[in-house]
């Protein structure tokens, strides 16, 4: 172990519950589980934890990093420089090792022959024999190289003194019903534990100084660290599990799919979730069809939702684009259809296990002509849930098609919630019309504005009444769907659309906006020196995005946009900027600048001095990334 100086710092301020550990394995050798027990016990202690995985897209056998991040504020965004490394492949050594803090701490597996020029000496470094210890666990050699894992886990449960009772639990929970396979892997972390309190026991708190630490959860009147949760009213779930349940909430009953990384999990999850917490003694409830291809996904879900089932699909990028014609249908047919578009790395098959947000345009105006859609952009798990349980009742009520856009970080990755509430408003199918509706109206005409937010009524198939049927088109068509090629009854059925897309405003979920002083609350109130605009898994990272300018001496107002159109919430916002002339920054995870496109486009005279801070990379969002960019465009401003 090489000599190092002295750390000079305040222990229980400056590393309990404060770092950012980062596990390099290999695709395949069963790292995932460990991991995921390593970051569910931090959360079985109350703390607000944050975890990423970052895999290969094509075989085993390549590298795969998992990344959790402990922070007094309860920041869980992307950090990338990171304070304990644990190295299980030789592959990535040098380059994991340039991540590594000054000070940080380096545990390896000892079979890894290492060239001294190698290690770096501002870093503490100690080697495990990692075969030894699970050599009388098994003797299955494949076992064993999975068991090696858990001992990793034992060794940094001990050393972040991490209750046994917790990293029980979590174990438990990641391996439920298989008593076995808990019984052995519990062997194996006990094997690391015993190792870490014979020979690392004893290190200088300079050496490791990093401790998680349970929080006591807020009390009336007191103020306590917002790292602290209540484990019992919290979810650490992925955003596909999420938007999966929502998607059983929102009563979908028809889904159709081909499988696509990352969104294949929301649609494994659907039929799971819909198994499990549906009633289905009175038959099933649902039908889940894996089509031969995207386009075939869509077609069927625009099918059942003619007819009048809740239907949805699941994508990503490439699938998005092979779904274009039938998108244009179901919004010129007016057909209600719901689709999750998980974002990934493109164009075309790009990085298809990295995240970015690089899909807006393509969504907003998603096939051929004067066509474009609503779009939700979920920040987090519970509106994972809650928009996509509330993506049907959109979907119904405008009679078109609805687009989800998450994307790999939010849809792959544990994220920390609220338990979901059960729904308890009935859902809103829109306007449909029954026998009661038809025999009072002198004529129903499918394609007519009765009430000028330019939707139509609709009648339903099997909806047995003489004025019902009608003949559902994708070519022109007059107001009671008759096929026309006259120029003016097309151009007021384009603007009628139009006018329904301008309804939509007030429907779909509104901008969110956090203000944010450097001056204390009594301060005399004066304009923000900084106006942030982000949507979507942004999310994560924005919250110390905040905190970091606001050390720096700036105001901050900073809204997060839920949707698209864009109400008149986010008109005022910037409104009130545009007269002030205050710096506003649109942050991004795409190369374009694609969501200030659509605000350009929105509004052409406010968001014209709007600024992007655009990260795309295919990495998670990185605050200090960003809020270091943010100042040094400040600093060259006129």
């Amino acid at each position: 172990m090489i000599a190092f100086p002295t750390v000079k710092s305040d222990l229980k301020s400056d590393f309990i519950n404060n770092f950012v550990l980062h596990v390099a394995t290999v695709n395949g050798s069963g790292s995932q589980s460990a991991n995921q027990i390593l970051l569910k016990s931090l959360f079985h202690m109350g703390l607000r934890v944050g975890g990423k995985n970052l895999f290969p897209s094509n075989i085993a056998g390549l590298a795969t990093w998992f990344t959790i991040r402990l922070h007094p504020k309860g920041y869980t965004g992307r950090r990338a420089e990171q304070d304990i490394l644990v190295a299980m492949n030789p592959a990535t050594l040098a380059a994991d090792l340039k991540g590594l803090k000054t000070g940080g701490f380096l545990l390896y597996n000892s079979e890894i022959k290492i060239d001294p020029q190698l290690i770096r000496r501002d870093v503490f470094c100690h080697k495990v024999p990692f075969r030894d210890l699970v050599e009388s666990l098994s003797s299955s050699v494949k076992l064993k190289k999975l068991l090696v894992n858990m001992v990793y886990v034992g060794i940094l449960s001990e050393l972040l003194h991490i209750p046994k009772a917790c990293s029980q639990k979590a174990l438990s929970d990641q391996f439920s019903g298989k008593e076995s396979v808990i019984e052995t892997n519990l062997a194996a972390f006990m094997a690391g534990a015993d190792y870490a309190r014979e020979h690392l026991s004893g290190l200088p708190a300079e050496e490791f100084p990093y401790r998680a630490e349970k929080i006591p959860l807020p009390t009336s009147g007191s103020e306590t660290s917002s790292a602290a949760i209540d484990p019992e009213a919290s979810l650490l779930m992925d955003g596909n599990a999420a938007s999966a349940i929502g998607a059983v909430a929102g009563g979908c009953s028809f889904a159709s799919w081909y499988p696509i990384t990352p969104s294949s999990s929301l649609m494994e999850g659907f039929t799971s979730w819909a198994e499990q917490l549906r009633d289905h003694s009175q038959g099933k409830t649902y039908a889940v069809i894996q089509a031969e291809d995207e386009i075939a996904a869509l077609c069927m879900v625009i099918g059942a939702g003619w007819v009048g089932a809740r239907a949805m699909t699941a994508t990503s990028g490439p699938g998005l684009s092979l779904m274009a014609e039938a998108a244009g249908l179901a919004y010129y047919a007016e057909i209600p259809a719901v689709v999750f578009n998980v974002q990934r790395a493109g164009p075309s098959t790009g990085l298809p296990t990295r995240t970015l947000q690089g899909d807006i345009l393509a969504a907003a105006f998603l096939s051929h002509g004067d066509t474009r859609h609503v779009l939700l952009f979920p920040g987090d798990i519970e509106e994972c849930f809650e928009f996509a349980r509330i993506s049907f009742d959109l979907a119904e009520r405008l009679q078109t098609l609805v687009i989800v856009l998450s994307d790999l970080d939010l849809g792959m990755n544990l994220h920390l919630g609220q338990k979901f509430p059960y729904p308890t408003q009935p859902f809103d199918r829109g306007k449909i019309v029954g026998l009661e509706d038809l025999e009072k109206m002198p004529e129903f005409a499918r394609y007519r504005d009765v009430d000028g937010d330019g939707i139509c009524h609709r009648s339903l198939p099997l909806t047995e009444h003489p004025k019902a049927a009608y003949f559902t088109r994708g070519t022109g068509h007059d107001e009671k769907s008759g096929y026309s090629e006259d120029p003016e009854v097309f151009r007021r059925n384009l603007e009628r659309l139009k006018r329904k897309f301008d309804t939509a405003k007030e429907l779909v979920p509104k901008a969110l906006r956090q203000s944010l002083s450097h001056r204390p609350q009594s301060a005399e109130a004066k304009s923000s020196s900084v106006a942030l605009i982000a949507y979507g898994s942004s999310a994560e990272a924005m919250h110390e995005v905040l905190d970091s300018l606001v050390a720096q001496g700036l105001d901050c107002d900073y809204l997060r946009l839920r949707a698209y159109p864009f109400g008149q919430e986010v008109e005022e916002f910037l409104t009130e900027h545009n007269e002030r002339e205050t710096p506003l920054f649109v942050i991004e995870q795409n190369r374009d600048a694609q969501m200030l496109s659509l605000l350009k486009e929105a509004f052409p005279r406010l968001a014209c001095r709007s600024r992007s801070i655009l990260q795309f990379d295919g990495l998670p969002l990185e605050a200090q990334a960003v809020a270091k960019e943010i100042q040094l465009c400040l600093e060259v401003q006129p």
